[in-house]
């Protein structure tokens, strides 16, 4: 594999932070809220890394009005100490920090939506390390893994950004996905939320912060 990358794009959920704590618990909520019973805790890491719209309707089978409407409660539970309920994962940071230090732009590519995932990193101190930090939008105009892909290669272009041989940092097989679309491999990272299945949609996968860094730094 490569290890001269241009560009890197990070994954948020499971990737950067454990944040399955803070997203599980505001999703039991929203169950309860709308009077649907509440799937066991192992369910609901399920919903940990795909669009929420998508995995409302894909898990719970709801129909695209119900999902419209699971979301808008989810989101507004979803908020201040709630969202920051979580954990940069153990040496991540340090990785940031010593990318940033290479002086390869780095691209924040996360289906959370784009002002949480902000927040989550300034609360961190970790944006400074980013080139540019998109999410899904409000209006989930942008929310597949794929346009969240492509609207952060458009960022990082757009800022002068060496584009000729971009990476995926990601957990699950959405991140190798959408990156796929636009011709990215992906490293995913074995810490996060995704099954050893997922892996197979990946360029690789590695087990530690320290063989990540390895394959991105050399």
């Amino acid at each position: 594999m490569t290890r001269t990358w241009s560009a890197i794009l990070f994954d948020l959920d499971g990737t950067i932070t454990d944040s399955a704590p803070a997203i599980t618990n505001s999703l039991a909520r929203t169950f309860a809220l709308l009077g649907r019973p509440v799937p066991p805790a192992a369910e609901l890491l399920a919903y940990v890394g795909p669009p929420l719209l998508a995995a409302f309707r894909e898990y719970a089978g709801m129909t695209p009005d119900e999902a419209l409407e699971a979301l808008a409660v989810y989101r507004a539970d979803y908020q201040g100490e709630h969202m920051l309920d979580t954990a940069v994962y153990p040496g991540v940071a340090g990785l940031l920090e010593r990318i940033h230090e290479a002086k390869i732009p780095m691209a924040l590519a996360t289906s959370k939506p784009e002002h949480s995932a902000i927040t989550i990193l300034e609360h961190f101190d970790l944006a400074k390390y980013f080139t540019v930090m998109v999410g899904a939008s409000d209006t989930e105009t942008r929310s597949s893994k794929a346009d969240i892909v492509e609207e952060a290669l458009t960022r990082l272009g757009a800022v002068g950004a060496n584009l000729a041989a971009p990476v995926m940092v990601g957990d699950r097989s959405y991140d190798a996905e959408g990156a796929a679309a636009h011709g990215v491999p992906t490293i995913l990272v074995e810490w996060g939320y995704g099954s050893p299945a997922e892996a197979a949609a990946a360029t690789a996968t590695v087990y530690s912060v320290d063989q990540l860094g390895r394959l991105l730094l050399g």
